[in-house]
């Protein structure tokens, strides 16, 4: 085994880094913008004590897991309900294109032209009776 395909030890650092504080900053642990936050105090001596016992990153993540809830994993796992959290974006993404294809498509679409049809021919017969009323009411037509 090469160096480059040994497990890389877990440090405080990359725990930290995928870990997320609970202390509704919405941050990650490493990252959190209170100077004095609990949260912060009580977990990095846990982490720490975890490394000390010489666990992996993803042992120690599911023990974080377990101990504070799956909320407190930066990357929810990819599966059960957490699974929506990773699909949702792509089926919104999709949509939203979607959506904007049709009504692009729609806004480039010519509008739609009126094709004259010719004209019916007159019947004679009622042409004659139209051109005999006119005579009798006086309106006179001019032959």
């Amino acid at each position: 085994m090469t160096r480059a395909d040994a497990p890389r030890k877990p440090t405080l650092e990359s725990i930290g880094d995928q870990v997320m504080c609970l202390c509704g900053c919405v941050a990650n642990l490493n990252h959190c913008p209170h100077r004095d936050c609990a949260t912060v105090a009580e977990m990095r001596p846990v982490i720490a004590q975890e490394i000390a016992t010489g666990k992996d990153e993803t042992a120690i993540l599911q023990d974080l897991a377990i101990r504070y809830g799956v909320q407190v994993l930066a990357a929810p796992p990819a599966k059960g309900f957490s699974l929506t959290a990773w699909i949702l974006p792509s089926v919104g993404l999709l949509a939203g294109l979607s959506f904007v294809v049709i009504v692009v498509r729609r806004w480039r679409k010519p509008a739609p032209v009126a094709v004259a049809t010719p004209a019916k021919p007159v019947d004679p017969k009622l042409l004659a009776a139209v051109e005999e009323e006119m005579k009798s009411a006086g309106l006179g037509v001019k032959d």
